[in-house]
């Protein structure tokens, strides 16, 4: 009922009656009260007037399932949300979750994560109420081969989201690092399960530094977060609704043609090395060009002066000459 009454509070212009909501739930003054205590106690500050009823005037930063769900608008993400105070790793716990037949459009969201990991096994810092750490589950119908593109359209929601957010430009280095002011402040992991041509589950892991006020010296210089660039300490749960609300038409779009097409020309508007000379880092052989955007496959073109090579996710890094971007 928790997130029912949330819901019923925020719907409220002024104030809503006790008689109203008793009603609407169909439970006692009592039942409505116990809950309203139980609010406050979590750090809601409702206002009680007498002849009136009850108004809320100010949210914490809260991450419970109440809260998200009471705020949630999206069509299928999020119909269930699980949270956790503490998680190994939100993407382990969806796997998980995964096997154990919870559906598609599953949420999982963890206040800290022990073991966060980032593209070829990095560690991720996940510090308890400093950021986001969230995954999605998704067992869509597409060819396996296909999959590896949603990391890409993730970037795109997690974009358009910040930028809608907080008024601040927002972009990606490519394929799926979410910079500002040259930093990055948010990492993409998507893992799959899957048969030869049959995807059983793809799980879509989503970090973002949010209140953190500093970062440790050896990545000072490339991390930053939502606190550090705007000095602004964002809802955590209003950020999460205005990234899931972008990914549900981006998936959409996406899955009409199971690529980029109708998604290229948006992604390429928001690549921050786009015509940059960049230096790609493969093992075998790096070397260097200028970034040309992607095809709609998400590969990187890039044009060195002897020819035009594509870089594909997942084998290789992508870097400024001078630097991080």
């Amino acid at each position: 009922m928790k997130a029912e009454l949330l819901a019923a509070l925020r719907e409220a212009e002024e104030y809503v009656s006790g008689q109203e909501l008793c009603e609407r739930f169909g439970v006692s003054r009592t039942a409505v009260w116990k809950e309203i205590r139980q609010l406050r106690e979590a750090g809601y500050r409702i206002e009680a007037v007498q002849n009136r009823g009850y108004r809320l005037c100010e949210a914490p930063d809260s991450l419970e399932e109440s809260e998200l769900e009471s705020i949630r608008r999206t069509t299928w993400v999020g119909d269930r949300i699980v949270c956790f105070k503490e998680v190994d790793s939100t993407n382990t716990k969806a796997k998980q979750l995964a096997e154990e037949g919870y559906p598609n459009g599953t949420l999982v969201i963890a206040e800290q994560q022990r073991a966060g990991r980032g593209r070829r096994g990095r560690g991720w810092e996940a510090p308890a109420g400093a950021g986001i750490y969230m995954t999605l589950l998704l067992k869509p119908e597409i060819e396996p081969d296909n999959a590896s593109m949603l990391t890409l359209v993730s970037a795109l929601a997690v974009t358009a989201g910040l930028r809608s957010a907080t008024g601040r430009p927002v972009g990606i280095k490519w394929p799926n690092d979410i910079v500002m002011n040259g930093k990055k402040i948010c990492g993409i992991l998507t893992e799959m399960s899957a048969q030869v041509d049959y995807v059983n589950h793809i799980v879509i892991g989503i970090g973002i530094n949010v209140h953190n006020e500093s970062f440790p010296g050896e990545i000072a210089h490339m991390a930053t977060s939502l606190y550090l660039e705007t000095g602004v300490h964002y809802q955590r749960a209003a950020l999460i609704e205005e990234i899931w609300e972008r990914f549900e038409r981006y998936y959409d779009i996406f899955m009409q043609t199971q690529d980029l097409t109708g998604l290229t020309r948006e992604y390429n508007a928001c690549l921050v090395n786009l015509h940059q000379e960049v230096k790609v880092l493969d093992p075998k052989e790096p070397y260097e060009g200028k970034a040309m955007g992607i095809t709609p496959r998400g590969e990187l073109m890039v044009d060195t002066w002897e020819s035009r090579r594509l870089v594909s996710t997942g084998e290789v890094s992508v870097r400024g000459i001078y630097g991080y971007v």
